[in-house]
């Protein structure tokens, strides 16, 4: 059948052949008809509405509940790390200072049936505008000081505490434009995030890893995917359906052994640190193969044997937090490299604890200091309590 060019090329020529003509109108006709087939295949129904909330009210709602990962507001795993430099995160607070429009953000109801061992609790994910939304988060709560303003020069070097107290206020009730897209799927979700960044560095996932050229490797084949399959491994690190359905397996694979071997290298993202891995370590010998094998399957056994809940933050957990899952396993890996034999004591006193906590929360763990800390956080338990 003849595409659209050619179709347009033999209607646009006044020297084609009356029968030519009409059979290109026909087919034209058969080519409108499959787009508007295919369109309506792939049209969704999204609802949507329209609101406004205050910035005090925008970084309450990001801000409260975070380190347990219970913010009403939070941001998904498929959204970037907090890239903005300072001088774009300066650029933010002084369009809302002046009274310049701030894009819209895009936020959504979670559908609960995609995470129904988790209690969402009317939680809403940010599909677009996470890092609008940490911008303000950080510079409410002093993790920025103003920098490089063009229309504001006086203004650098401030922090929001050092602004005048009416300032504050005024800029505490400045609204910030908000879409709530009704329940809708993660796929829409997602979809969503990379139509509206089209021509920016997005993040990929192991779908993608999965269907690219690095996946026909023998790291991916013979040690990521066995591995993602092993026995004490599913034990230890329940995922939901849809996530496993994702990849997120062979995603937590994958990870346990890029950080195990390139930890103190890692710089910020996530995306790259992984696929850079993934890309460089193709070719591996069947011996090293076996050996990290090895260690993965010890590294399970480990977990299984000596806390409680396995990786999950608890007995009842029927999900597991990527964060958590590296921190814990990379730091067996290395402290059990050391020591086989280590034998960790106290392990409830700082698995559970406060500072344990701090390291692993979710939101801005991926920096390197704090992956490094983290791990060496765990090593160092196991080996000297």
């Amino acid at each position: 059948m003849e595409n659209i060019n050619q179709v347009r090329r033999i209607l646009g020529d006044s020297s084609a052949a009356s029968e030519e003509r009409l059979r290109a109108r026909s087919t034209l006709e058969d080519l409108q008809i499959a787009a508007e087939k295919a369109i309506r295949n792939h049209q969704r129904e999204v609802n949507f509405e329209t609101k406004e909330y205050t910035v005090e009210l925008t970084v309450s709602k990001y801000r409260d509940g975070i380190e347990d990962d219970e913010n009403e507001l939070f941001v998904p795993d498929y959204q970037r790390d907090f890239v903005w430099d300072k001088k774009k995160q300066s650029r933010l607070i002084e369009s809302i200072l002046i009274g310049l429009p701030v894009p819209y953000i895009f936020i959504a109801d979670v559908d609960e049936n995609e995470e129904p061992s988790v209690d969402l609790g009317g939680r809403t994910e940010i599909v677009d505008g996470s890092q609008r939304v940490r911008t303000l988060d950080a510079f409410i709560n002093g993790g920025l000081e103003l920098q490089d303003l063009e229309l504001l020069p006086e203004l650098n070097g401030f922090s929001y505490s050092e602004l005048p107290r009416q300032r504050q206020r005024r800029l505490n009730r400045s609204p910030i434009r908000i879409i709530e897209l009704g329940t809708c799927t993660e796929s829409t979700r997602r979809d969503l995030f990379e139509r509206i960044n089209t021509g920016s560095d997005i993040l990929l996932d192991m779908e993608v890893r999965k269907g690219s050229r690095a996946a026909d490797s023998d790291l991916y084949k013979e040690l990521i995917v066995p591995c993602s399959k092993n026995g004490d491994f599913i034990e230890t690190t329940p995922l939901s359906e849809a996530k496993v359905k994702r990849g997120e397996r062979q995603e937590f694979t994958l990870r346990f052994f890029a950080y195990l071997e390139r930890y103190t290298e890692f710089d910020h993202s996530v995306r790259e640190f992984l696929d850079e891995f993934l890309n460089s370590k193709k070719d591996m010998s069947a011996v090293e193969i076996k050996s990290l094998m090895a260690e993965f399957d010890g590294t399970m056994k480990f977990a299984k044997e000596h806390f409680p809940h396995g990786f999950r933050k608890s007995g009842n957990a029927k999900s597991t937090p990527r964060v958590r899952f590296e921190s814990l396993a990379v730091g067996i890996a290395l402290a059990l490299r050391e020591d086989p034999n280590a034998k960790p004591e106290n392990v409830d006193k700082w698995l559970f604890s406060e500072e344990f906590k701090q390291h692993t929360t979710s939101d801005g763990a991926n920096s390197r200091p704090r992956v490094i800390q983290r791990i060496e956080f765990v090593k160092d338990k196991i080996l000297n309590g």
